[in-house]
C-alpha cells in the first residue's frame, strides 16, 4: 500500500502540480481517502467470537497458513500452523514477543521441529566432573547469578612481597577459601540448578556434582533473563544472603538430545508463561528461513489474537476499498475528485503485483476482480492455485484488519510528508572531488 500510494502522489505531484494544483490540495485529498477508506474497513470487516475456543484456534491457524502460502515452509504450513498457534497461546494477556525464544538445531527433518512450553537453550561449556551431575530434576529450585565460580588469574603487573613459604601458602590458601566460601553458600541456600552469566570453573563444577547440583555458566544474557521471568526470583551479584525470594522454581527440568546438541529444559514455569522453538533442517539457510516465516507468522497471529477483526487478503480488501473510493470520489467536486481516483488507482497496485509475482496476465485478473467487486462480491480476490479468481474469505485467505488500517494510516502519513517539502537545500562542496595528482608528482 505505502508503496502504490508514494508512487502516485509523485505521478500526481509532477503531472498535477504544474497545472496549478497546491501540494496542500493534494495532502487534504489524501487524508480524505485514507479516513474513508479507514471506516470502510471498519464497516465490512468480520469480527470472530472469543467466547468458542475452537472456533478462535481454527482463526488463528488460518491466518498463520496465509502468512506461509509464499515461503519456502509452505509445503509444511499446517505442520507449523500448530505450532506457531500453540507458541502464542502459551503467552499470557499481554503476549509479549520476547517470551518466545527460537533455537536451531541443524541436522534432521524440518518436520522434527518441536514446541517446549518452557525455556530451552543450548548445553554451555563444561568441565568434567559435569557428567556427574544429576540430569532430570522435579520442582528444583533455581538460582540465577553473575559471578565467576572459578580462581582467577591475577594481573600482569600484580605484585605480593612475602618473605617466607608460609605468607605464600597463606595466600594462596585465602583463595581458595574465598571460592569454597561462595560454593557453601550456594549449597546451603537449597538451589538445585545454579545458572551463571560468567564461567563455572572445574573445581565449582565438581564440588556441585559430588552434591547432586546442576550447574552450568556461560549463559547467554538473554537465555539467562527468559529463565528468571519464566522461574522467578533474580540475578544475583553476590552470594552473601541468599533469600528464598531471590530463587526460582520450575515443576522439571531435564537435559535432552536434541540432533547433535543437548539442550536444558525448563518446564512448568510458573511466574511467566513462555515456550521454546526448537526449529531442525538440512542446512542453516533453510533453518534461517524457517525462523523468519516463523517470526512473520506469529507476528500476524498476536495481532489477530489482540484484535479479533479480520478482512480477506489476496487483494480483496484493496480492490474493495479501490471500487468505493471510485465511487466516493464521484460524490465530491472539484479537483480532489482526481486525487481520490488516483488514491483508489493506488490500491489496485497490490493486485497487479501479486499477479506480476505469479507470473499471471495482471490486466486480466483485474478486469475481472473489477467487475466482481462492482456485481457485490466484497471478498473476490486472486487464487493463486488456480490461477484465476476466488472469495478468499471461504478460501481463509485473512488478514486482520489492524494491519490493513495501519499500512493505510503509514503510508498516507508518508506521502503527506513528502509532498509538504517544498524545496531542498544541497550541500555542493559534500560531492567535491580534489583532483588527482599528476603521475610522477
Amino acid at each position: 500500500n505505502m508503496i502504490g500510494i508514494k508512487k502516485v502522489s509523485s505521478g500526481i505531484n509532477a503531472e498535477y502540480g504544474e497545472d496549478g494544483i497546491n501540494s496542500q490540495i493534494i495532502i487534504r485529498a489524501f487524508r480524505k481517502a485514507t479516513a474513508f477508506a479507514l471506516k470502510k474497513i471498519q464497516e465490512i470487516q468480520v469480527t470472530v467470537k472469543k467466547d468458542d475456543p475452537q472456533e478462535q484456534r481454527a482463526l488463528l491457524k488460518k491466518c498463520a497458513s496465509t502468512s506461509m502460502c509464499s515461503k519456502l515452509i509452505a509445503y509444511n504450513k499446517d505442520f507449523f500452523s500448530d505450532m506457531v498457534v500453540d507458541a502464542v497461546m502459551c503467552l499470557d494477556h499481554l503476549l509479549p514477543l520476547n517470551m518466545i525464544g527460537i533455537k536451531k538445531v541443524t541436522g534432521g527433518s524440518v518436520t522434527d521441529s518441536k514446541l517446549v512450553k518452557g525455556v530451552a537453550f543450548k548445553k554451555t561449556f563444561s568441565y568434567a566432573g559435569f557428567e556427574m551431575q544429576p540430569k532430570t530434576y522435579k520442582m528444583p529450585k533455581v538460582l540465577s547469578l553473575n559471578i565467576e565460580l572459578e580462581l582467577k588469574a591475577e594481573r600482569d603487573n600484580a605484585e605480593c612481597r612475602i618473605d617466607n613459604v608460609e605468607e605464600y601458602q597463606k595466600i594462596v590458601d585465602a583463595e581458595w577459601n574465598i571460592l569454597y566460601s561462595k560454593l557453601d553458600k550456594m549449597v546451603a541456600s537449597g538451589a538445585k540448578i545454579i545458572l551463571s552469566k560468567l564461567p563455572i570453573g572445574d573445581v565449582a563444577t565438581q564440588y556441585f556434582a559430588d552434591r547432586d547440583i546442576f550447574c552450568a555458566g556461560r549463559v547467554t544474557q538473554e537465555d539467562l533473563n527468559r529463565t528468571v521471568k519464566a522461574c522467578g526470583g533474580t540475578i544475583l551479584t553476590t552470594v552473601n544472603d541468599i533469600r528464598e525470594a531471590d530463587m526460582g522454581q520450575c515443576e522439571l527440568f531435564e537435559e535432552v538430545q536434541i540432533g547433535n546438541e543437548r539442550y536444558n529444559l525448563f518446564t512448568g514455569c510458573p511466574k511467566a508463561k513462555t515456550c521454546t522453538l526448537i526449529l531442525r533442517g538440512g542446512a542453516e539457510q533453510f533453518i534461517d528461513e524457517t525462523e523468519r516465516s516463523l517470526h512473520d507468522a506469529i507476528m500476524i497471529v498476536r495481532r489477530a489474537l489482540k484484535n479479533d477483526s479480520i478482512v480477506a487478503g489476496g487483494g480483496a480488501i484493496e480492490m474493495e476499498l479501490s471500487k468505493e473510493l471510485r465511487n466516493y470520489a464521484k460524490t465530491i467536486h472539484g479537483k480532489e475528485q482526481l486525487l481520490i481516483t488516483a488514491y483508489a488507482k493506488a490500491l489496485e497496485i497490490i493486485p497487479r503485483q501479486l499477479c506480476d509475482n505469479a507470473g499471471f496476465d495482471a490486466t486480466t485478473i483485474l478486469n475481472k476482480l473489477r467487475q466482481k467487486h462492482a456485481q457485490g462480491g466484497k471478498w473476490m480476490g486472486m487464487d493463486i492455485t488456480s490461477e484465476d479468481i476466488a472469495d478468499n474469505f471461504e478460501s481463509c485467505v485473512w488478514e486482520p484488519s489492524i494491519v490493513k488500517k495501519n499500512a493505510l494510516t503509514a503510508a498516507c502519513e508518508a506521502c503527506c510528508t513528502i509532498l509538504s517539502i517544498d524545496e531542498t537545500v544541497k550541500n555542493p562542496n559534500s560531492n567535491y572531488k580534489p583532483p588527482k595528482p599528476m603521475p610522477g608528482m
